[in-house]
């Protein structure tokens, strides 16, 4: 009989694969496969529907179950993890490929779109970059919490620790005065290179015509623009705005029962980085609508006055989100509203 649904719990070295047929039995079962083997044993198979877990390395090997002429899924662990019939306490790698091959065959289940090289290349530039962020902010509070220990307490503003504590390195005792000079340093090669990332995102925003065309909507800059591209492409996996903002987990959630809606704060599932873009984008914008006299200024403004400041930017932040899908669905056929 025809495998018609393959589950394949990805690893390091050692994978396993669980494969049924038309009457839902299992026929291609192999519960360890070495890496070197996995592709030609995939590539044996008439074309087929495969399942996988989105983890590190889900998407190169989408892209070469792809080119063998397979229709790969992937679905988030939290999504598989029902199917498991064990349980909790049976996990094994052979049980999470059946319950992979389960949940992929399920009409309802949510898929995550599989990524291009590109798409892939481009995320790698946003995440080093946010991993340089990181490590600044770190020895920032690493200089403020050295010098406390000198009765130094500096304020939060950046620029202020910068300037402060090179004022003061002179007049540290022993090693401090090295190790505050060593963190100055670091945080000057720490800017550059995160100067030097800007660069190369700014190059790929104007390079690319439908991140020029996200620019277009207010609190969408090169950044923000560049990780959409990255992490969604054209969008087509989500069927509205509505939709992926609830990807973002910039909708409320829900604890409704016996017909009443109650509802809570935004589930903040999905993609935090993208999500604290649009947040920071939607800030600009209401910030900057308290001078301004259009629609979406107007807009804005009164809903800061009617349901507060942080409602307010996560209501922006998630139309933002359905514009943007809007502009990366429709393409040219998108028409920015006035």
């Amino acid at each position: 009989m025809t495998i018609l649904y393959v589950g394949i719990d990805l690893a390091k070295n050692v994978f396993a694969v669980h494969g049924v047929n038309e009457a839902g039995k299992p026929e291609f079962v192999f519960p360890k496969v070495a890496r070197a083997k996995l592709l030609e044993l995939i590539a044996s198979l008439p074309p087929c529907v495969i399942g996988m877990e989105a983890c590190s390395g889900a998407h190169h090997w989408a892209r070469q179950f792809i080119a063998h002429g397979h229709t790969v899924r992937l679905m988030a662990p939290k999504f598989v993890s029902p199917y498991r019939l064990s349980g909790k306490r049976g996990k094994n790698d052979a049980a999470d490929a059946a319950a992979i091959c389960e949940a992929v065959q399920r009409p309802n289940m949510r898929f995550v779109p599989i990524k291009s090289l590109q798409q892939q290349s481009q995320l790698s530039v946003h995440r080093v970059r946010q991993g340089f962020i990181e490590q600044r902010t770190a020895t920032i509070n690493r200089i403020r919490g050295l010098l406390s220990e000198f009765g130094i307490v500096l304020p939060l503003k950046v620029s202020t620790v910068r300037s402060q504590a090179m004022a003061c390195l002179e007049d540290l005792p022993g090693w401090s005065n090295t190790v505050i000079g060593d963190l100055l340093s670091e945080l000057t090669r720490l800017d550059e290179r995160i100067a030097l990332y800007d660069r190369h995102i700014a190059q790929m925003a104007s390079e690319d015509t439908r991140a020029r065309q996200l620019m277009r909507l207010r609190g969408v800059g090169q950044t923000t623009a560049t990780a959409l591209l990255a992490m969604i492409g054209n969008g087509h996996e989500f069927k509205c705005g509505r939709q992926f903002a609830a990807w973002l987990g910039l909708v409320p959630s829900q604890y409704s029962s016996g017909g009443k809606a109650r509802l809570g704060h935004i589930t903040k599932a999905g993609d935090p980085y993208i999500r604290s873009l649009l947040v920071l984008g939607a800030r600009a914008v209401l910030n900057a609508a308290q001078n301004k006299t259009d629609g979406i200024s107007r807009w804005a403004t009164a809903l800061a006055v009617r349901r507060g400041y942080w409602r307010a930017i996560v209501a922006i932040a998630a139309k933002n989100a359905r514009m943007a899908w809007a502009v990366l669905s429709r393409g040219e056929q998108f028409t920015m509203p006035a």
